[in-house]
C-alpha cells in the first residue's frame, strides 16, 4: 500500500511539474519596448516606426510576444517634452527603450535614471553622451557628410563659393554630417571657398525656409553650391531657391528623402542626396534590445548604412527599395 501511495506522490509531482513548465512557457511574459523618435512628423521617423514594427512583429511570430509603444515630440526642438516621455516610460516600467535623443548631453541624465530602474536603452539615428547605453544603432553621419562633399566637389569640378545651412545645436547626428562635410572640403577641395557655415536652419520646414531665405538674400549673387544635412533643411532651402528662382541654378545636396526631393532630383534642382535607411534603423534598433534583454550580447556600435543617391541611378532597384519602404504593410 505504501508502495501505492508513493507511486501516486512521486506521479502527482511530475504531472505538477509538467504543468507549470508548460504554463510557463505557454504563458511568457510580454515584452514592451518604447520607441521614441526626435518628432513625429517627418518621413524619417515613419519609417524608423515601420522598420521597429516588423521586428516586433517577426520577432512575436517566432514565439516572444512584443509590443512596440511609440511615443515622441512633435516638434524636432522640443527637449523637454522628450525628456517627459523618457522619465515617463521608466516610471511605466517598460522592458527597454529605443531612443533617438534630441540633444546629445540634455538625454543623459534622464536614460542614466532609466538604467539605474532597470529599463536598459538602445540609442538609434543620434548619438548620447553617456556609458549608460545597450548599443548605438544609427548611420555613420560623418561618413554621409563626406559623401556629400565629394559629390558637390566634383559637380563643382573643385572650386567655387559654398553655403553648409546647419540643422540644430546639440543634435549628434547632423553636427557629425557637418563636421565630415566641411573636414573633406578643406581636405579635398582646397579651392572652394565656404562662405557661410555658421546659419542654424532650426527644427522645421518653415524656419529652416527662412534660414535659407536669409541666406539667399546675403550670396544668393555669389554662391554656386549649397550641402543642408538633413530632410527639413533640405526642404527648406528647396523652396527657398524654388521661390527665388535659382532653384537648378546652383548645385545642391541634402540629407534624407522625400517626394518632394525626388521630384526635385528629376527635374534637376536637386542634384544629390545623401540617403540613410531609416526603416533599417528601427528594426535594427528593437531587434538589439530584444536580443540584450534576452542576455545575448550585442555590439556596441551598429552601422545602419548610408548612400548617395543622384538622378543617374534614381530609377535602380536597390535606390528604390532604400526611397519607398513598406510603410502602409505596416503602418496603418
Amino acid at each position: 500500500m505504501r508502495k501505492i501511495i508513493s507511486v501516486l506522490i512521486i506521479m502527482a509531482a511530475i504531472v505538477t511539474l509538467s504543468c507549470k513548465r508548460s504554463g510557463s512557457q505557454s504563458g511568457k511574459k510580454k515584452i514592451t519596448i518604447a520607441v521614441i523618435p526626435k518628432g513625429t512628423s517627418h518621413e524619417f521617423w515613419k519609417s524608423i516606426h515601420a522598420g521597429s514594427i516588423k521586428a516586433a512583429r517577426e520577432l512575436s511570430a517566432q514565439g516572444s510576444e512584443v509590443e512596440i509603444i511609440w511615443k515622441g515630440p512633435l516638434r524636432e526642438d522640443d527637449r523637454e517634452q522628450q525628456i517627459q516621455v523618457v522619465e515617463g516610460f521608466t516610471s511605466q516600467g517598460v522592458d527597454g527603450m529605443v531612443l533617438a535623443p534630441l540633444d546629445d548631453r540634455a538625454l543623459a541624465r534622464p536614460v542614466e535614471e532609466a538604467k539605474n530602474a532597470g529599463v536598459p536603452t538602445v540609442i538609434i539615428d543620434s548619438a548620447l553622451q553617456s556609458p549608460a547605453i545597450v548599443s548605438f544603432v544609427a548611420t555613420d553621419n560623418r561618413k554621409g557628410g563626406m559623401l556629400a562633399a565629394d559629390h558637390l566637389g566634383e559637380l563643382l569640378n573643385g572650386k567655387g563659393k559654398v553655403i553648409l545651412l546647419r540643422y540644430a545645436e546639440g543634435s549628434a547626428s547632423t553636427q557629425d554630417r557637418e563636421d565630415g562635410f566641411l573636414q573633406e572640403i578643406k581636405q579635398k577641395y582646397p579651392n572652394i571657398q565656404l562662405i557661410s557655415t555658421d546659419q542654424y536652419a532650426g527644427a522645421t520646414r518653415d524656419t529652416a525656409k527662412r534660414a535659407s531665405e536669409n541666406l539667399l538674400n546675403r550670396f544668393g549673387d555669389e554662391v554656386q553650391g549649397i550641402f543642408c544635412p538633413n530632410e527639413s533643411t533640405t526642404a527648406g532651402m528647396l523652396s527657398a531657391l524654388q521661390d527665388s528662382g535659382k532653384a537648378g541654378k546652383v548645385i545642391f545636396v541634402g540629407f534624407d528623402t522625400s517626394q518632394m526631393f525626388i521630384d526635385a532630383l528629376r527635374s534637376k534642382q536637386l542634384h544629390g542626396i545623401v540617403v540613410q535607411n531609416p526603416f533599417n534603423m528601427g528594426y535594427l534598433g528593437v531587434r538589439t534590445m530584444f536580443d540584450s534583454l534576452q542576455g545575448k550580447p550585442v555590439e556596441k556600435r551598429i552601422d545602419t548604412g548610408v548612400t548617395m543617391i543622384t538622378l543617374d541611378d534614381l530609377d535602380g532597384a536597390e535606390t528604390q527599395t532604400l526611397l519607398h519602404p513598406p510603410l502602409d504593410q505596416y503602418l496603418k
